[in-house]
């Protein structure tokens, strides 16, 4: 994986640095709150409902072993021994004290790591496929790219205060497991009719409070490009995006308000005064990058399927647990496995740091030491050997990471909601373990099969609501906590909007509320049909009659 160079470094240590003269000058009253704002936030400190929430880049969801032992020591000495992974494959801590956070950044830094841009009116975390660099239908590696973008985005004086916050995701797969479509920037590696390795390129995607589906800017960029177009992009967005209403500021509305042939043709006309200029990419400076993510000295030669499938067989268990969590790699004899961090009793995608220190020890064992964070808040084990698999989920079951949901209605996608963050209107994890409770009989909820629940506690949408099978969002109903369902969204390569299915509902409904849904579902299904097919074959109508005939 990446690792610093002397003027990375330097940048981040100059950085650690100067957040502390700032941090001391605050706390002595000589910044006001409002100076004081700007600066926090673009070293990724919130001020939350109970306390500050520092948030830690991840770039392109990727850590080594000793950063994520960095991540636990930290937990434990300045938090309160935990930390949450977002869907921006980012890790928040919700408990530091301020006068703490410039020695967790300069802790950080040791480890090649910050929290630069995760917060603020910039470019912020640049994400990416969790399975890159190994997943059979990728079409190209999208870590130099995502690499590439995070150097130039960082401190790039011209796009440091942006109309509104910015995201950028990349995939080279032929599957989008970067919910590239939603994003306001989404890059799809492709190859064109003679081999030439470029990008697709959707705009004007994203959640909140008016979500939209990216469009398609141009089918086709050529790779030494990305940065003059990018460029070209975030200049247009700069020069026309609003700045006096934070709800409309988004490009997104831009996108919309201009007409996407339009934004196109603004993009177009700004990129060809930069084409070919200083920001070109030559080969050299992607085989330099490419050179960072080289293939780990892999062991020849397939495994021994016929032992591995004795196993299964043996073993209802984990033959569940292979089935839902571990995924096919691109070479043969080895496995990509995912580590649920959804089981009943822990907020989704919290871990504690005893855990960080136990999946850093697989990693060094098991996977070459290093570790990937998935937008639906998992943890992925990128390189197992096939031959060891059931070893894995041996120990993995002793440390209670071996749920085997992923992909189904348990595998819930939660912001952390009105027990942390002061902008919720509801709160998310309760109800998260509500949901998860309810369906605690793992064969049920394997025979539901693909199922994603997305939840967010309000319209800034952290939860991906507006994209989940089911969604769940949180509204505010006379100062009392309510939750509005809707169905039949989706990511992916199909990536598609939910709809609302009526009135909202309290707290204590939920639970049936989603029962319902999914006995609706079961009741019309088609032979393997998901859901999602299911709610865009039949409509809402016979969801709806259930879920309110049930209410009443």
């Amino acid at each position: 994986m990446y690792r610093y160079d002397h003027f990375d470094q330097q940048l981040v240590n100059e950085r650690v640095a100067q957040f502390r003269d700032q941090t001391r000058r605050f706390l002595a009253g000589e910044l006001t709150e409002d100076a004081f704002r700007p600066l926090r936030l673009q070293n990724g400190l919130y001020i939350q409902k109970h306390a500050p929430m520092l948030r830690i880049a991840i770039p392109y969801g990727m850590l080594a072993s000793r950063q994520l032992r960095k991540l636990a020591e930290i937990a434990r000495r300045y938090d309160r021994g935990y930390g949450h992974f977002t869907t921006r494959q980012n890790l928040q801590l919700n408990w530091p004290r301020l006068e703490d956070v410039p020695d967790i950044l300069a802790d950080l830094a040791t480890v090649e790591m910050h929290a630069i841009q995760t917060s603020g009116n910039d470019v912020r975390n640049i994400t990416s496929d969790h399975f890159a660099g190994v997943a059979a239908d990728e079409v190209a590696d999208p870590r130099p790219w995502c690499e590439l973008i995070r150097q130039w985005a960082t401190f790039h004086p011209e796009f440091a205060y942006l109309p509104r916050k910015f995201k950028i995701a990349v995939t080279g797969a032929s599957s989008d497991r970067t919910a590239v479509w939603i994003h306001d920037i989404g890059l799809v590696l492709v190859r064109s009719a003679s081999g030439q390795i470029g990008c697709r390129v959707i705009v004007g995607g994203g959640l909140g409070r008016t979500p939209i589906i990216g469009r398609v800017v141009r089918e086709f960029l050529p790779r030494a490009e990305i940065l003059n177009y990018l460029e070209a992009i975030l200049r247009t967005y700069n020069r026309f995006g609003r700045r006096d209403n934070k709800w409309k500021a988004r490009i997104k509305i831009l996108v919309k308000e201009r007409g996407p042939e339009q934004f196109a043709r603004d993009i177009e006309a700004e990129w060809s005064t930069l084409e070919g200029g200083a920001a070109t990419v030559p080969d050299e400076e992607f085989d330099r990058l490419a050179a960072f993510f080289a293939p780990p000295p892999y062991v020849g030669g397939a495994a021994d399927k016929a032992a591995l499938n004795a196993a299964i067989a043996d073993n209802r268990a984990f033959g569940s647990w292979v089935r839902r969590n571990v995924h096919g790699h691109r070479v043969p004899g080895y496995a990509i496995v995912t580590l649920s961090l959804k089981r009943a009793g822990v907020p989704p995608g919290d871990v504690t740091a005893d855990e960080m220190d136990a999946i850093a020890e697989l990693a060094d064992r098991y996977s070459f030491g290093e570790v990937s964070v998935s937008h639906e808040q998992n943890l992925i084990l990128r390189d197992v050997r096939e031959a060891d698999l059931f070893e894995l989920w041996t120990r993995l079951k002793a440390l209670r990471l071996a749920t085997p949901n992923i992909g189904l209605l348990t595998d819930i996608v939660c912001c952390p909601g009105g027990d942390f963050c002061s902008l919720a209107n509801a709160r998310s994890i309760p109800i998260a373990e509500a949901i998860t409770r309810r369906f605690e009989d793992i064969d049920y909820v394997h025979d539901v099969g693909d199922l994603d629940i997305n939840m967010s506690g309000c319209m800034n949408a952290c939860g991906h609501h507006h994209i989940g099978g089911i969604g769940i969002l949180g509204v505010d109903k006379g100062g009392d906590e309510y939750y509005q369902v809707s169905i039949g969204g989706s990511q992916g390569n199909d990536a598609a909007l939910g709809r609302v299915i009526g009135p909202s509902f309290a707290a204590r409904d939920l639970p049936d509320v989603v029962e319902c849904l999914v006995e609706t579902y079961v009741a019309h299904r088609h032979a393997d049909e998901r859901f999602v097919d299911t709610v865009r074959r039949i409509g809402l109508e016979p969801f709806k009659e259930r879920v309110y005939a049930a209410a009443h």
